[in-house]
């Protein structure tokens, strides 16, 4: 069944038609007894890739538990599919009400394989952190979409984008929504659920808030709050810039300093998610475009860490970096996948992490160019904990005294990495195709 629903999806995207900005492959339901809100759903070229990163994600976190997950295998296998069922309901809606649904539904599975697999004896605590800090994130732009169908009597936007509200309700309307959006992008200081989710959950538990998840929330802004509040928009994009740059800088100086390989990458997802806004924010098409290409890169380039990180932990069973040094030696094969991720978080040329970030820095600096500057430190810093860490990793001394046996990737994880190594050279030699749409 996973490897058929993103066959399914690719179908869509050849059959996608790039010369209209119309929904496409629209299907309408009814399914609550008013007249202008219905389970209506459709596509466009945003969320064409986002859908089909979706749903090739889920087929490589099937085989990754299934080996690891030792009780509850169905109940596992059935919460990853809900995962996988419930973000592609929110990249493709275009009513308001149907996304804000199955945004929030998504925490319910997330909880439960945080809660249940998790790997810390604080997952409890994660899990409870994770739906709480966004669950009330979300009560508010609840609010603004209530009074949005009582004042309009829809909520879908194709009809809210003619739809003029004066600037001090955009204002209201639009913090309302970024309370929403902030929490899953995450930006500072809402940012500190992440972390702690992404070490206490299972390994493809990891991958799918860092690969899939994060994105609903730049998606959001793009999709809803930046064309919907024009006014509004540029009042806070000042705002915006602000909390972005702090995050950038601040997570990615917590970054060096972290000694848990998860939250390593965790808090690295924060910067990279950051630049997404800047660019989003920019207003500009070098820097909207530059955001959408690194939200897509985003995910093989968070998700393939993780899982190397996951297959140390399943031999070793801990990510504390002191206790690891010379892999190169005795796990050459997990050495050399690793290497590219690395380079990818190091923005290397050729990568899809650098084909993203420069249009939004270039977006950035025709609009402010303080921002642009303080935001390629975030490139710079990269440069100094991603090959740190590696260099910690798998150079250095052999450390016999707290790992005793080695063992490298196997056939069925050497598969599991292909598709992210693939990805992240396709998009970095050739991203011409994700702007098509």
């Amino acid at each position: 069944t996973s490897l058929i629903t993103p066959l399914y999806s690719l179908s869509f995207w050849i059959r996608f038609e790039n010369d209209t900005a119309k929904f496409q492959f629209v299907e309408t339901i009814r399914w609550l007894p008013y007249p202008n809100i219905n389970f209506y759903i459709g596509i466009d070229g945003i969320s064409s890739s986002s859908v089909i990163l979706t749903t090739s994600l889920t087929p490589i976190c099937i085989p990754v538990g299934f080996y690891s997950v030792r009780s509850y295998k169905k109940e596992y296998m059935i919460a990853f599919f809900i995962c996988e069922s419930f973000p592609i309901a929110v990249f493709c809606p275009p009513d308001l009400l149907i996304f804000y649904v199955f945004l929030e539904s998504v925490l319910i599975p997330m909880f439960i394989i945080i809660g249940v697999w998790g790997s810390r004896q604080r997952k409890i605590k994660a899990a409870y952190q994770f739906f709480l800090y966004t669950l009330m994130g979300s009560l508010f732009m609840l609010l603004a979409i209530l009074f949005i169908s009582f004042q309009t009597g829809t909520t879908d936007p194709q009809i809210l984008l003619t739809t003029e509200f004066s600037e001090r309700r955009q204002i209201l309307l639009w913090i309302a929504f970024f309370a929403s959006f902030s929490v899953k992008v995450p930006m500072v200081p809402v940012h500190i659920r992440l972390p702690e989710a992404h070490v206490d959950a299972p390994t493809a538990g990891s991958v799918i808030p860092a690969g899939i998840l994060l994105k609903s929330g730049t998606y959001g802004f793009l999709r809803f709050s930046i064309p919907m509040f024009p006014e509004a928009t540029p009042y806070f994009t000042p705002f915006i810039y602000t909390l972005s740059v702090i995050a950038i800088i601040y997570t990615s100086l917590t970054t060096i300093r972290q000694i848990d390989l998860k939250k390593i990458i965790a808090y690295s997802s924060v910067a990279h998610m950051n630049f997404v806004t800047i660019g989003m924010f920019s207003s500009n098409i070098q820097g909207i475009e530059g955001s959408i290409l690194l939200m897509l890169s985003h995910g093989p380039v968070s998700s393939a860490p993780f899982l190397c990180v996951g297959a140390l932990y399943d031999r070793h069973k801990t990510r504390i970096v002191k206790y690891y040094g010379g892999l190169v030696s005795t796990m050459p094969i997990s050495s050399t996948i690793f290497s590219f991720p690395t380079l990818a978080n190091m923005s290397l040329p050729g990568t899809s992490s650098s084909i993203g970030e420069f249009p939004i820095l270039v977006g950035a600096f025709q609009r402010n160019s303080l921002v642009a500057t303080l935001a390629a430190l975030g490139m710079i810093l990269g440069a100094a904990y991603s090959p740190w860490l590696y260099n910690r990793v798998v150079f250095g001394n052999f450390k016999p005294n707290f790992i005793l046996k080695f063992s490298d990737l196997n056939r069925r994880e050497v598969l599991i990495f292909l598709p992210f190594i693939a990805g992240v050279i396709r998009m970095g030699v050739y991203p011409e195709v994700f702007l098509e749409c």
